[in-house]
């Protein structure tokens, strides 16, 4: 713990370059000693700039020498074009989550921070078996948080990504602004290929949202703090309506012909457990029949699997808008709770 709290300290010493009202002053020194690089002189970049300086109060010539630093990444481009809940199907899926190395290290995890956990659940009402799911499947609890400059990965995706540039232009502005909140110089942050943060890899506007500083120190330190990884994943959850002590599956059978109909057409819970009824659903938990439901299927080792997801599957999806993300955190999470009742 020591380690990794000295080296929050020193990436916040790097950072005093921050100032509160003006914004980015000198973070990287003079501009003639900062290396050109992809998006100095862009037009999307000019815009972009002229935006922060307008309306947040940045420092226009200090922004833009940040820029002569970020560097366009194709590999970037290569890697959003095909995640893993497009390309596979869950009997694949979920074997990269559910492994015997992971639930082992989710429970060491467990029993190192403890009371943290406790101390989480009790103030959110999410249990800790679901969040040290979360920071299981997104970094192997630390171990793969990311290696690309979140800089260059939110301005890669902003300026060089159409389909969903104007998302992350979103989180780019947050990301800056999160910096200058936090003091942290953005050039040394690090995150994933698609700018998520530290433990429980949140999104620049998901820090700014639900990050807490769990532990009282001052900071908000997703990245190298578990308390406040901690506290911060139960914050997510509680402000995207989970509900302690409810269900987050039921498993169903299906028959007849019109069952597939019964299928949500995306994340959202668009029919009832009485209407998926009528379709030829039956679910093998007691559920009323005006409980709003996301249906799916899930092509599993012995075929077709039906599922009901319940309010609390669709806050993990809140988390990533992937059915078959939340299962594999969910069962993850199952799998941490009999591991450690057996040690």
């Amino acid at each position: 713990m020591i380690k990794v709290k000295n080296s929050m300290r020193e990436m916040l010493n790097r950072a005093a370059r921050f100032a509160p009202l003006v914004g980015l002053v000198g973070i990287l020194g003079p501009a003639q000693d900062a290396a050109a690089g992809e998006y100095e002189g862009s037009p999307k970049v000019a815009q972009f700039v002229g935006e922060m300086t307008r309306d947040y109060g940045f420092a226009g010539e200090q922004l833009i020498d940040v820029f002569r630093e970020v560097e366009r990444k194709q590999a970037i481009l290569d890697a959003i074009s095909r995640p893993a809940e497009r390309v596979k199907t869950w009997k694949d899926y979920g074997p990269m989550f559910l492994t015997s190395a992971r639930i082992a290290r989710g429970v060491d995890f467990w029993r190192q921070h403890e009371a943290a956990l406790a101390r989480a659940e009790q103030e959110y009402g999410v249990p800790a078996q679901v969040i040290v799911a979360i920071i299981g499947v997104e970094t192997f609890f630390g171990r793969n948080t990311g290696n690309y400059r979140v800089m260059d990965a939110l301005s890669t995706l902003s300026f060089d990504y159409p389909p969903r540039a104007d998302f992350f232009r979103k989180e780019l502005r947050e990301f800056l602004l999160l910096a200058r909140e936090q003091q942290v110089d953005p050039l040394t942050i690090k995150g994933s290929y698609a700018g998520a943060m530290g433990l429980p890899q949140f999104m620049p506007s998901s820090f700014r949202a639900y990050a807490v500083d769990f532990d009282g120190d001052g900071h908000i330190n997703i990245w190298s703090d578990p308390d406040d990884a901690i506290g911060s994943v139960a914050s997510y959850f509680k402000q995207h309506g989970w509900v302690a002590g409810e269900p987050v599956v039921s498993r169903a059978t299906i028959r007849g012909d019109r069952a597939e109909e019964g299928l949500s057409p995306g994340i959202e819970p668009v029919k009832t457990v009485g209407e998926l009824r009528a379709l030829g659903w039956a679910s093998h938990d007691a559920l009323r029949d005006d409980l709003p439901v996301t249906a799916f299927r899930l092509d599993g080792d012995n075929g077709p699997e039906y599922w009901m997801g319940l309010k609390n599957f669709y806050a993990i999806t809140r988390y990533n808008r992937s059915v078959m993300y939340a299962m594999a955190v969910h069962q993850l999470s199952d799998l941490l709770v009999q591991a450690r009742g057996v040690k």
